[in-house]
């Protein structure tokens, strides 16, 4: 996976203008069955499984305990995960897949193992067996789109009526997939899940089917600049595993009421506790401030914010930034400096997300 295949910027405008083709393939996929499957996940995420509808998918935080924590220590968030309801088995047992960040994807495996019951529940790592491939862009869906060149007439139909967060099991370029109404790119398209020794066909498929019409294969470059456009939340830049999910946007991710999830209580706290909240940051130059370069207001010594995340921005042609900063400057239309290598660069907080597609794109 690399990088970047072009540059950055290519891949960046491909997406928002055309097609882009992602491996994805480094995330962590986790299969759980079994008759109890629904009930012991509805008790380990912060979203609510037990009324989630085969063929919907939902975004969703894991609580826990850290392996190398001590055994005293109170629960934390792991990860952010989408769970995804499969069609149950034949047998009526349902099937449930849950996607975890690579760099998260060992500790996650570690904590559900560890609270697995006796039976009733099994937990299959599928990462290795399957690879994860998105398709993101303006170019997916309609008439002459990438899936009405790789599926039959009603499958290409079938996914283009999918709700966002929808999934379903089907065929795309002849192979048995996973497919979801789901991204992280800010642009409409799939991600879709295969057997392994089938992702080599299935990209090349995918890749012929966009070239001609300005897609391209995209690397873990522009999949960053595209999310922080979006205002997307990246773990370990703004989700740690001590942030408070309200303060940086991701309040519906945490359904507390009536549940015990690992961590309910200290989630709780933090919300109340209240702090540093997320803004965006736009910059009048094509410069932009990093994660952990200080935030500050004009004049000012002391900080009163930090960089989260931050880069040049290809759709908007200037330097852009989520930032957690205190309540009293995060108004929008604050004006505010970053600290970046000695030099202080002016911004001014802006409405997230930095970008949204059009309305009536697909």
């Amino acid at each position: 996976m690399p990088v970047q295949y072009v540059s950055i910027v290519e891949e960046h405008l491909a997406t928002r203008q055309a097609a882009g083709l992602f491996d994805v393939s480094h995330m962590g996929r986790l299969l759980v069955e079994g008759p109890a499957a629904i009930d012991w996940l509805e008790g380990l995420l912060t979203r609510r499984v037990a009324d989630l509808a085969v063929g919907r998918a939902r975004y969703t935080l894991v609580t826990g305990v850290d392996s190398t924590a001590e055994e005293t220590a109170p629960p934390v968030i792991l990860d952010d995960a989408v769970v995804t309801r499969l069609a149950d088995a034949d047998d009526g047992t349902p099937r449930l897949l849950l996607v975890v960040n690579a760099s998260n994807a060992s500790r996650v495996i570690r904590w559900l193992e560890s609270q697995l019951p006796a039976r009733g529940v099994r937990l299959t790592d599928r990462t290795a067996a399957t690879a994860m491939i998105a398709v993101q862009g303006p170019l997916v869906f309609g008439s002459g789109g990438l899936l009405q060149q790789v599926c039959t007439a009603d499958t290409a139909a079938m996914l283009a009526a999918l709700p966002v967060y929808g999934a379903v099991e089907t065929t795309v370029a002849n192979t048995p997939a996973v497919v979801s109404r789901t991204g992280y790119t800010g642009e409409d398209g799939i991600e879709l899940v295969v057997d392994a020794d089938a992702a080599l066909p299935v990209w090349q498929q995918l890749l012929t089917a966009g070239q001609d019409r300005g897609g391209r294969p995209c690397g873990l470059g522009s999949r960053d600049t595209l999310r922080l456009e979006a205002g997307m939340p990246l773990y370990g830049h703004e989700l740690t595993e001590l942030t408070d999910p309200a303060a940086i946007g991701l309040g519906r991710a945490v359904q507390g009421e009536g549940r015990s999830f690992p961590g309910v209580a200290e989630l709780a706290a933090r919300r109340e506790a209240g702090g540093r909240q997320r803004v965006g940051l736009q910059f009048a130059a094509k410069r932009a401030a990093r994660q952990g370069d200080p935030i500050l207001l004009p004049g000012a010594d002391q900080a009163c914010g930090e960089v989260t995340s931050g880069s040049f921005s290809p759709t908007l042609g200037c330097g852009i930034a989520m930032a957690m900063v205190e309540p009293a400057v995060a108004a929008v239309g604050t004006e505010l400096e970053a600290t970046v290598r000695g030099s202080r660069l002016p911004a001014r907080v802006v409405p997230l997300p930095f970008y949204r597609r059009p309305r009536g794109a697909s």
